[in-house]
C-alpha cells in the first residue's frame, strides 16, 4: 500500500545534557587548585619547555613529567578571534575575543576569554592579565577572564613549585550541554507524521526494493533516492533482543524488561522496540508481535504478543 506524502517537514529544538564526571592525577590535581589560590603552575618538559595548561606526559618523548612550575599572571596574545554573540554557558555575557596567551614564563598558550570593548581593541602581540573570578572552586573558570594590561613581561624566570595546597581539588564535575535544532528532513518527517494517525511508513529503494522503516530518503546500498512510501506493519517479527536489568534515570518502567529489534511486516529491516505484555523470561526469537499505543503518544508504547505462531526463523533470519 502506497501512503500519500506529507507536506510538513519537521523541525525542533533539542537539548542534550550531562554530567561529565573526572578524577584528577597530580598534575591537573595542582593546576586546579592553584587556580583557586590564584596560582598558575605549568610543567617543565625534559628540554626545558614549560606547558601551560601542564599535562603529565611530555608531547615529544610521551615521558611523564611532574617537574611543576609557577608562571606570571600576566602575558601576551598570540592569536584572537571575535565573539559577537556569547552562547549560554560561555565565559561572558558581553562580546569578548577568544584569545590565545602565552602568559609570562610560559612557552605555549592558553585559551581564554579577553574582556575588551569591540574587535578594534584587540590585537596579537597585546598585552594582558587575568581577571580573577570572585568565588573561585578550583576549575578553569577561576580565571573570570582576561584583560588589557599595559605592564611589560615578567622577569623573575618560573620558580618551582610543590604542587601543594590544603585542601586539595581531586576530581570535577563539568557540566556538558548542547543546544540545537534538529530537522529530520522528509523522509524521516513523514514517518513521524504517518505515526500520529498510528501507521507505520517507510520507503522502498527503486532499486533493490528494501523498504527501510524508519525511511533514510536514499537507500544506503544503492546511493539512490527512496520516494515510494510504502505502509508497513502493524505486526511483526522480533529477530533478537535483550533483557534489561538496569533501571534508567526518569524512565518508569520497571526491571527486568525487554528491548528488541522488530521486523514489521513488509519492511526490509528491524527497528528498536520494547516488548511488553509476556514475561521477560518468554521472550524469544520469532515471536510475533503488534504495537501497544497510549493517547496523545507518536510512538508505540510497546510490542506485545499478537497469539500467532512464532515466525520459522528462515523468514527473517536475514533482518537479524
Amino acid at each position: 500500500m502506497t501512503a500519500a506524502p506529507s507536506p510538513e517537514v519537521l523541525r525542533a529544538p533539542l537539548v542534550v545534557e550531562f554530567p561529565f564526571t573526572r578524577s584528577l592525577g597530580p598534575v591537573q590535581s595542582a593546576f586546579l587548585t592553584g587556580l583557586r589560590e590564584r596560582t598558575v603552575l605549568g610543567v617543565r618538559t625534559g628540554d626545558g619547555a614549560v606547558l601551560v595548561p601542564p599535562v603529565e606526559y611530555d608531547p615529544v618523548t610521551a615521558d611523564e613529567i611532574r617537574d611543576l612550575v609557577e608562571v606570571a599572571p600576566t602575558g601576551t596574545v598570540t592569536t584572537w578571534a571575535w565573539n559577537a554573540s556569547p552562547r549560554r554557558g560561555q565565559p561572558l555575557t558581553t562580546p569578548f575575543a577568544w584569545v590565545l596567551v602565552k602568559l609570562d614564563g610560559a612557552d605555549t598558550a592558553l585559551l581564554h576569554a579577553l574582556d575588551a570593548s569591540g574587535p578594534g581593541a584587540v590585537r596579537s602581540g597585546q598585552r594582558v592579565r587575568i581577571r580573577w573570578a570572585a568565588e573561585r572552586t578550583g576549575a578553569i573558570t577561576d580565571i573570570a577572564c582576561f584583560e588589557p594590561y599595559e605592564g611589560e613581561p615578567a622577569t623573575t624566570g618560573t620558580p618551582a613549585h610543590s604542587g601543594l595546597f590544603d585542601d586539595m581539588v581531586t576530581g570535577i564535575v563539568t557540566p556538558a550541554r548542547l543546544d540545537y535544532v534538529y530537522s529530520p528532513g522528509r523522509a524521516q518527517s513523514d514517518y513521524i507524521n504517518a505515526l500520529a494517525d498510528r501507521k507505520t511508513v517507510g520507503e522502498r529503494c527503486p532499486s533493490c526494493a528494501k523498504v527501510y522503516v524508519p525511511p533514510r530518503g536514499a537507500c544506503p546500498t544503492c546511493g539512490v533516492a527512496t520516494t515510494d512510501q510504502v505502509e508497513v506493519g502493524p505486526a511483526g517479527t522480533l529477530t533478537t533482543y535483550c533483557i534489561v536489568n538496569i533501571k534508567a534515570r526518569g524512565l518508569d518502567i520497571e526491571v527486568p524488561y525487554v528491548y528488541g529489534h522488530i521486523a514489521l511486516d513488509g519492511a526490509g529491516l528491524a527497528l528498536h522496540g520494547r516488548i511488553g505484555g509476556i514475561p521477560y523470561d518468554q521472550v524469544r526469537m520469532g515471536l510475533r508481535v503488534e504495537p501497544v499505543w497510549t493517547d496523545g503518544a507518536r510512538f508505540p508504547d510497546h510490542y506485545r504478543p499478537t497469539g500467532e505462531p512464532d515466525a520459522d526463523y528462515d523468514t527473517y533470519k536475514e533482518l537479524i
